[in-house]
């Protein structure tokens, strides 16, 4: 390997370390002593405690090395990851025809995504509150102190998102960084008083604690769990870093000193057991804890900021996939790719993270909710994964299934052991997954009907060039540029007009602005333009669903490059026309009534097209016809 290329893959995987991996390096703070809290409180012993420490050892080996670092990491959307990445990926040209299995594909892929949005709320909630409470460790004082403290925190954290994380973010890893220093430091001091803890290593350890404890044993998976919860991030964050320097990072930095610390705790619970409460910060000595708490809280803003940053993209990609209505968003950096500010996002995570840290109190109780939005989108992912095993990747059935039955027990093991969160606080992302989810099939098929009307009102553009010819309009001087829904057809108002006003300029654009799902459009194929005859030219601008979109810079191009329209334009003098339907809810559909209400509602408060598409508002003129569903 060149000295240059191992230099970019060096930067590369310590800048994963403050995005990649802070909520999976937060978990040390709060996983391993709740596998001997409540509501499964097993006995502090050293056959629990070993047996414990094997479930964390081959929970981190199995789901993250090798589910996700090894397999899920290959399923790359063209360099992006992500749930709905991956279920365009296992949606192959092929199974789109089969109408039953692209729907389960496209079913599973809205409501693994729906999920992510439950978790966004809970890890801040829970990674910032357990980082404060270890304020109680050094004296009782700050005990009142510690929801307000956490909600300030919160607080500020998310009125500082429209500014992007851009100028922050350099600070992230190198935190990030010290932070796992400072796990491997704590557990391996503990480790060398008591080197028979590596004896955990041992998977029989593992067996024997379900052994031992039979059925009930199983429940302690439901906290084994939270040490594997940020294993979704590993993917989301596939388009910003690549596989190499993920991996990297985990196999060199992340998973040994993750190991350490959890042995370490081990070996320190067993010779203080009274200490289980507080167990994480009762391993530093006591002039350190301040600035263990201080470091904690920054590890843990840095964890939630990675969650609320996933969340913008998400909300990105489901809009540009027509899975969302569009809702503003901000590009907070002009040289950072994918740095961006979605506030209706950021603005009901900071209430439902609030709401969550006043009801639950403390960060036990909190955990209680935390896990089962995760893991069933771990399974989700899992069957998404068989899909392009078999039909991108082109393995051999039997391997394929083989693979997704040796995954799904995992999964389902985790999965079966959270059941019992649902009455505990477990309801709580699944609710709020369920309503975006909701939400979301509701968009989309009212999306479809309303395409249905459009095009039952449209025209072909031949068809309106014959109306023109029979009772020709006046031709003013100028160039005007008509949004149209669907190429090659005569936009609602270029109809209007002329049949109002009897009037059709000499010179029209049509454009119509494509998105398609997969990530990026290169710079090459943006756009096309085809002459359509009488004056009038079809351009057609395309998108990937993680393009920023700016038709006046598209149309500034084709102003000075482009040599197949045969007259000049200025684009900075070039008038918008847009049609701006309003939806009247009817009974004429087959989607319910209530439906129809909750799409007309999203459609009412859409961002219009004139900022949607970065247009310039003295320069667009709206028509608003009404259109029933």
């Amino acid at each position: 390997m060149k000295s240059s290329n191992a230099k970019q893959l060096g930067l590369l995987s310590f800048g994963t370390l403050g995005i990649v991996y802070g909520d999976i390096g937060t978990s040390p703070l709060y996983a391993f002593r709740l596998c001997f809290s409540s509501p499964h409180p097993f006995p502090v012993n050293t056959q629990n405690v070993y047996g414990v420490l094997s479930l964390i050892l081959w929970s981190l080996t199995l789901v993250i090395s090798i589910k996700y670092l090894l397999l899920v990491l290959r399923a790359d959307n063209k360099g992006e990851g992500g749930i709905l990445a991956l279920a365009n990926l296992a949606l192959t040209r092929r199974l789109s025809k089969k109408k039953h299995l692209s729907t389960l594909i496209l079913t599973l892929g809205i409501f693994g995504a729906a999920l992510l949005y439950g978790d966004g709320m809970i890890t801040p909630a829970l990674s910032v509150l357990s980082a404060v409470e270890g304020l109680q460790v050094a004296t009782p004082f700050f005990t009142p102190w510690i929801i307000p403290l956490t909600l300030i925190i919160l607080t500020g954290l998310f009125f500082l998102q429209p500014r992007g994380t851009l100028g922050v973010s350099t600070l992230f890893s190198p935190i990030i960084f010290l932070w796992f220093l400072i796990l491997a430091v704590l557990g391996t001091h503990e480790i060398i008083a008591n080197p028979q803890i590596l004896q955990a290593i041992n998977p029989q350890y593992a067996i024997r604690f379900f052994a031992q404890n039979t059925w009930f044993g199983t429940l302690v998976l439901g906290s084994v769990f939270l040490v594997v919860t940020g294993g979704e991030a590993l993917y989301a964050d596939l388009g910003h870093f690549g596989q190499g320097p993920i991996r990297l990072s985990w196999f060199s930095l992340v998973f040994p000193c993750l190991l350490l610390n959890y042995f370490g705790q081990g070996a320190f619970l067993l010779k203080h057991p009274e200490t289980l409460s507080h167990l994480f910060f009762a391993m530093a000595p006591t002039w350190a804890l301040y600035p263990l708490v201080l470091l904690a809280t920054l590890a843990t803003i840095i964890a939630s900021q990675a969650i609320i940053s996933g969340s913008f993209s998400l909300t990105h990609q489901g809009m540009q996939l027509d899975f969302f209505p569009r809702v503003e968003v901000r590009h907070t950096s002009s040289k950072a790719k994918g740095q961006i500010y979605v506030p209706i996002t950021n603005w009901l995570l900071f209430v439902g993270t609030l709401l969550l840290v006043v009801g639950f109190q403390e960060s036990d109780s909190l955990a209680a909710a935390y896990g089962i939005a995760v893991s069933t989108t771990m399974v989700i992912t899992t069957f998404l994964l068989f899909f392009v095993m078999t039909e991108k990747w082109k393995w051999r059935l039997f391997k394929s299934i083989v693979i997704t039955l040796l995954l799904l027990v995992i999964d389902f093991s985790f999965f079966i052991s959270l059941l019992n969160k649902i009455p505990h606080g477990g309801w709580v992302p699944l609710v709020v997954a369920l309503l975006i989810y909701l939400a979301m099939t509701t968009w989309r098929k009212g999306q479809k009907l309303f395409g249905t009307q459009l095009q039952k009102r449209g025209i072909p553009i031949k068809d309106f060039f014959e109306m023109i010819k029979k009772d020709p309009p006046n031709r003013p001087e100028g160039v005007v540029v008509y949004l149209s829904k669907q190429p090659y057809s005569a936009p609602p108002a270029l109809r209007y007009n002329y049949k109002i006003n009897r009037s059709v300029h000499q010179n029209i654009l049509l454009l119509c602005v494509r998105q398609y799902a997969y990530p990026h459009v290169t710079k090459e194929n943006r756009y096309q333009i085809r002459d359509l005859k009488n004056g009038f030219y079809q351009i057609i601008i395309k998108y990937g669903f993680m393009d920023e979109i700016d038709v006046p810079k598209v149309m500034k191009k084709i102003s000075k490059e482009d040599i197949k329209i045969n007259f000049k334009f200025n684009p900075e003098e070039l008038t918008y026309v847009i049609t701006h339907e309003a939806v009247i809810p009817t009974k004429k559909t087959g989607m319910a009534k209530w439906r129809e209400k909750l799409y007309s509602f999203l459609f009412r408060n859409s961002v219009r097209a004139t900022r949607f598409f970065n247009l310039p508002y003295q320069r667009v003129l709206e028509i608003d016809p009404q259109v029933e569903i």
